[in-house]
């Protein structure tokens, strides 16, 4: 598939063959708990009500980034205060981007599976610590590829920190399988790129066209739409 730019507010995703590489996901597929859909591909964060958010995101995406650290606790309050049900979906398609490559977005969505296992809330959290600026690599450096280095961010992570079972799932790649499904079903969706948050099927714009991606724009895209 052809991969694209982080130009003009999102990643470009690519087309066509799951992913590439002698990465992990061997043994079975475990879907961790708080997933739903086929094969655990969709991750469930806050109770279901009126208003469904659709968030798709690439855990070495730059930009995604920079939407978590703009408007990612505003996201994260939202769903607390039962604004809305958020769903992700993540991708991996920057793993096989030719100009990239690695396994950093496979990786890190194993440990977030991990995480996700323990709760919706550490998954959030987790996410979000992967995504800060003191952790989140230059995209064509593959320092999520790295399980201690997952883990040196986890610790973070009050409800991670320290958490045995987690590390273990961490360490061996319960959840690679998984995340493979994960990255293969984002490939279905008919999405072209990352970050994109839909509300209710809309998708959230700020003024100049793209991805809100600070806690301003991304209150005004959402209440725009409430």
């Amino acid at each position: 598939g052809s991969g694209g730019s982080t130009g003009g507010g999102s990643t470009g995703g690519a087309s066509g063959g799951g992913s590439g590489g002698a990465w992990g996901a061997k043994g079975p597929l475990v879907a961790p708990a708080n997933t739903t859909g086929p094969k655990g591909t969709t991750i469930l964060v806050g109770k279901a009500g009126k208003h469904q958010l659709d968030v798709y995101e690439d855990m070495r995406c730059p930009v995604c980034a920079a939407f978590e650290q703009g408007a990612g606790e505003t996201l994260m309050k939202d769903v607390e205060d039962g604004k809305y049900q958020a769903r992700i979906h993540m991708a991996a398609f920057l793993d096989d981007s030719p100009s990239i490559q690695g396994s950093g977005s496979k990786n890190a969505l194993s440990a977030l599976g991990a995480a996700l296992d323990v709760s919706p809330d550490a998954f959030m959290a987790y996410k979000h610590a992967l995504y800060s600026a003191a952790n989140h690599p230059e995209e064509t450096t593959d320092s999520f590829a790295k399980d201690d280095y997952l883990l040196k961010v986890a610790q973070e992570v009050p409800e991670l920190k320290d958490n045995a079972a987690f590390a273990k799932d961490v360490t061996n790649g319960t959840y690679d399988p998984w995340a493979r499904e994960v990255a293969t079903a984002f490939l279905g969706s008919g999405k072209s790129g990352v970050p994109e948050i839909d509300l209710d099927g809309q998708v959230l714009t700020s003024s100049s066209g793209g991805p809100p991606m600070t806690a301003a724009e991304y209150r005004k895209a959402v209440d725009d739409h409430l």
